[in-house]
């Protein structure tokens, strides 16, 4: 007599191979988030750079000394961006001459803070964590 069905090993091989795809596609997932929350990160970097080349040029040709001072309305209209995650919050620092903005990226190698030449900020990023910073443009 003929049983049909599956053995105990087909069963655990079907189960083993379902259980690597679904880890492979959470580690790829996981990466994507990742890397769109850093594009983000990066776009509201570049959102307050113009907000603060365009508070320059209508004041004088003077950076404020404050950077909140700029980031309002009519320069950005949507008040100071928030990171992504809401849990931390981007780094600023402006004077009348200059400012230096950062923000902290999840992807290691993904940042800028160590290229000195296209970057002006002097930003030294925590062990481990990789920055992308602007700088004044003037």
């Amino acid at each position: 007599m003929k049983k049909n069905g599956f053995t105990l090993l087909e069963l655990l091989v079907v189960i083993g191979i379902i259980g690597i795809l679904v880890a492979l596609a959470t580690v790829s997932y996981t990466a994507t988030q990742q890397a769109g929350r850093d594009s983000k990160r990066k776009q509201d970097m570049v959102a307050m750079q113009n907000a603060l080349e365009q508070y320059y040029s209508a004041h004088s040709y003077v950076y404020p000394a404050s950077c909140n001072d700029a980031f309002t309305n009519p320069y950005l209209v949507s008040g100071l961006p928030v990171d992504p995650l809401k849990t931390q919050t981007y780094s600023t620092l402006c004077t009348t001459t200059s400012y230096c903005l950062c923000a902290t990226l999840e992807r290691p190698n993904s940042g800028n803070s160590n290229d000195m030449n296209s970057n002006p900020c002097v930003f030294t990023p925590a062990t481990g964590s990789t920055t992308y910073c602007v700088g004044n443009l003037q």
